[in-house]
């Protein structure tokens, strides 16, 4: 494997705990606001967090490279509001679609084809992802401050099947 190749994906795999260490700390803002079903929500989304840092980890064991994790430090902020998590989810989300987008051109650059099913469903997963984010930022713009609204959308976000 190209060294620049293995260079950027060492650093998704620690940017992918990163976005697990971050919904972490998210769901545990939910959770001090009341909102389990939330707090459930971007639980199981650290979990897939880390799952992901497992898939880019496998990828590069598989080929005979070494994984280099590195230091994680987060931006922790105070959330207010269930609306305020899930914007600062989407913001995450697009700096992880522009790095998983980085680590494409780079496999481009070097002709690493054996990277392509890997990075291609990374591709797919953070389309999933950001619209995903958004829609639950749409339903919460709509409901505003509509307290049954809130804890409507508090329930749906707990009911989510984990088995994906």
């Amino acid at each position: 494997m190209d060294a620049k190749l293995r260079d950027v994906m060492n650093n998704q795999v620690t940017d992918e705990y990163l976005a697990a260490y971050l919904y972490r700390h998210l769901a545990n803002e939910m959770d001090a606001l009341s909102f389990p079903g939330m707090s459930a929500w971007f639980a199981e989304q650290a979990r897939e967090e880390c799952d992901h840092a497992m898939k880019f980890t496998q990828h590069l064991l598989d080929r005979g490279e070494r994984v280099e994790l590195k230091s994680i430090e987060i931006e922790a902020p105070q959330i207010s509001s269930p609306v305020e998590a899930f914007k600062a989810a989407l913001k995450h989300e697009k700096k992880v679609s522009e790095a998983i987008r980085k680590i494409t051109r780079v496999a481009d650059e070097v002709g690493d084809l054996e990277s392509r099913s890997l990075l291609t469903w990374f591709l797919d997963e953070q389309i999933s992802e950001e619209s995903s984010v958004s829609e639950i930022i749409d339903q919460l713009e709509l409901v505003g401050t509509d307290g049954s609204g809130i804890l409507r959308i508090d329930a749906a976000l707990g009911a989510r099947d984990s088995s994906n």
